[in-house]
């Protein structure tokens, strides 16, 4: 009897204290989103209150390190694009946080962006990476998807806002029709009509010119997305790119 009231008293004890507790089933996943919902607004990144929060700069480098250990021998192909999306986000990320405060990648002068940008400093599922070589050696010519340019975030007011969720596998195709959609219809940064017959569309389409040639060129690609169209004969010229923090106003 004594036995039994010792044994009982010991798993009360034990599921006082949460010993009992099944482990938490989070993936970095989850937990990246987590944090993204929490700083992500419409109007840019809440760096300031994410850098004066040890907690979840802490676990944003959590993030980063399992990131570096992901093994992806075994994923399919929009497993791993959905991962080196995060990848490169989460990052940046990381990396602004560690900067701030900042003016912009790099501190905003060209030497430090390019710096930032072309550092092979990133640990990404057990290679050694810059930014660059993440996008250029890897997403682009790996992947052939122009709509990863709507989904990647260079921390820059210019860039496609950060999309407040982790890309994920089974949603991939919707998220990225979403974010394309978004930038060509509703964002004057990717869009703007400039007079009769004329726009101003983002720079990103000008350095990425080449991605965009398989649908017939940029107009063509854009035309893909819009929900009103412009006409084929109309001029395109390419708006200046502002390198500025994307912080929420």
């Amino acid at each position: 009897m004594k036995l039994i009231l010792t044994l009982l008293l010991a798993a009360c004890a034990a599921v006082a204290t949460g010993e009992d507790a099944p482990p938490s089933k989070a993936t970095w996943v989850d937990r990246y989103e987590a944090l993204l919902q929490k700083y992500v607004t419409p109007t840019g990144v809440r760096y300031r209150a994410w850098h004066q929060s040890p907690t979840d700069r802490k676990e944003l480098t959590s993030i980063i390190t399992a990131i570096g250990n992901e093994k992806l021998a075994k994923k399919k192909r929009h497993e791993k694009l959905a991962f080196y999306l995060n990848a490169y986000n989460a990052n940046i990320l990381d990396r602004i946080l560690k900067d701030y405060p900042t003016k912009g990648p790099g501190g905003g002068g060209l030497f430090g962006r390019n710096r930032f940008f072309k550092r092979q400093d990133l640990w990404i599922a057990g290679q050694s990476l810059s930014f660059d070589q993440l996008e250029n050696a890897i997403i682009r010519p790996q992947f052939n998807e122009p709509r990863i340019h709507f989904a990647l975030n260079c921390a820059s007011s210019s860039c496609p806002p950060l999309h407040p969720k982790a890309f994920r596998a089974a949603s991939l195709n919707q998220t990225l029709d979403t974010l394309t959609k978004a930038f060509v219809n509703q964002n004057a940064s990717g869009v703007h009509a400039s007079g009769q017959k004329a726009i101003a569309v983002s720079k990103i389409f000008d350095w990425y010119e080449e991605d965009f040639k398989p649908a017939g060129g940029v107009l063509a690609y854009i035309n893909q997305y819009r929900t009103s169209p412009f006409p084929e004969d109309t001029k395109v010229s390419y708006q200046k790119y502002h390198w500025t923090l994307n912080e929420a106003k």
